[in-house]
């Protein structure tokens, strides 16, 4: 049996699905607190590209969603590192196989539309980071003609000036890398000795005033911590004469520090580098010993002083850190251990809240810009098949972690970064 309708039934039928979808849609949009982009290095495409997964974010339960068309082409190959710009219109992907920068729109769907790609100074990169109308790049090797992976020389750093665009959204320009005397780069060195220092990973403070770098140095088995001072239009000026502004050489994972009396040792193996939103500390993550090193920033020199109780346990090979930018919070995720540890930061020093599962391998982590409220780690072979992204709610007045609903949640093979724009709104996006 069939119910009929007369036509006036149809119209009100029709006015109440359209109502439906309408009170829908607006629900949608209001629900959705951010958009959060995963790049993979899995090659896929008949360019071999890495892709992006574009997420959104449910903002009462943190339920993450792959937007319709995502996967994006990440425009190169082995993807490593993602940035958002400072007003969070455009998305900056770093490919590390290609050496280039590509440059996207992001839509108010969230949708990536790339729109520039351009080449790093040097060889390799490894990281990047955004402040204000500068992007600065990490390479695994300086632009010299000797330097390959067979005959490996240091690391070196560039910045890139932003030109904001105009539109809606604004497109965004990548200027040439600002200019050191002829060069277009600022190697990262030991002043007069030959040892090559690999770059781990780079920071700015809010501020813009200091640039920090964690590097390893493969001749010495030791590490250090490089310090810039940010000037007009970007311009990189080296701390302490160009030495390290900590660190040590180590035996056997030994930590004594043994170079220029440095007054603190870093570790041995930096993998990942952040600062609070204060600029008073820096936090960098040692995958060797499973540990946090911590450090107070003197605001006139840019010098770092080791926090007291300095290096505090982590986890096994903690691969990424997040400082929550709003509440007294800080993560690490730990690689070996598949997991994220919370600790409450408190003059700097942390205390160490818990530790949470996650999917296999997280390498990176990210907050929710829009809220603070939600956490995610990227997990780099998540169930075995596909990467995932573990998402997690946290407790603004605890800093405890809970999974967010149907956590986690499927990207595509190999995820290495992550980052994250408030839906409809500026703030300050994430990334590793």
């Amino acid at each position: 049996m069939r119910m009929k309708f007369n036509k006036s039934g149809q119209l009100l039928l029709v006015s109440a699905a359209s109502l439906l979808l309408a009170t829908f849609l607006t629900a949608c949009e209001t629900l959705t607190v951010d958009f959060v982009f995963v790049t993979s290095s899995k090659a896929a495409g008949q360019n071999n590209y890495g892709e992006i997964d574009v997420f959104e974010v449910n903002s009462e339960s943190g339920f993450m969603r792959q937007i319709p068309t995502s996967p994006f082409p990440s425009g190169g190959r082995n993807p490593v590192a993602e940035a958002v710009s400072s007003d969070d219109y455009n998305l900056y992907v770093v490919n590390q196989d290609d050496n280039t920068i590509v440059q996207n729109v992001i839509g108010n769907d969230g949708k990536v539309y790339p729109q520039n790609t351009v080449n790093t100074p040097g060889i390799y990169p490894v990281a990047v980071a955004v402040n204000g109308t500068n992007l600065f790049v990490l390479d695994t090797y300086a632009p010299l003609a000797a330097c390959s992976t067979a005959a490996p020389c240091s690391g070196s750093v560039a910045v890139l000036p932003i030109t904001v665009g105009t539109g809606s959204p604004p497109s965004d320009t990548l200027g040439s890398p600002v200019a050191n005397g002829t060069l277009t780069y600022w190697q990262v060195s030991l002043p007069g000795k030959p040892d090559v220092i690999e770059p781990t990973g780079i920071d700015v403070l809010a501020s813009g005033a200091y640039l920090y770098v964690a590097t390893y140095d493969s001749t010495a088995g030791a590490n250090y911590i490089f310090g810039f001072a940010v000037g007009s239009g970007g311009a990189l000026t080296p701390l302490n004469g160009g030495a390290p502004l900590g660190g040590g050489a180590f035996a056997k994972g030994t930590c004594t520090a043994a170079f220029l009396n440095a007054p603190f040792v870093q570790g041995t193996c930096p993998s990942a580098i952040a600062s609070d939103p204060t600029n008073s500390y820096v936090y960098v993550t040692d995958e060797i010993n499973g540990e946090v090193h911590g450090y107070s920033v003197a605001s006139s020199t840019g010098f770092l002083t080791p926090l007291s109780g300095s290096p505090f346990p982590s986890g096994n090979q903690p691969s990424a850190i997040a400082v929550d930018p709003s509440y007294p919070y800080l993560y690490v995720a730990n690689t070996l251990d598949s997991s994220v540890t919370a600790f409450s930061t408190s003059s700097g020093e942390l205390t160490r809240i818990g530790t949470y599962a996650t999917g296999l391998q997280p390498v990176a982590i990210g907050m929710d810009p829009s809220t603070n409220h939600f956490l995610y780690t990227v997990n780099y072979l998540g169930n075995g098949i596909n990467g995932t992204i573990s998402g997690f709610e946290l407790s603004t007045t605890a800093g405890t972690l809970l999974n967010s609903q149907n956590s986690p949640y499927l990207s595509q093979a190999l995820p290495t970064a992550v980052a994250a724009i408030p839906h409809n709104g500026t703030g300050a996006g994430v990334a590793k």
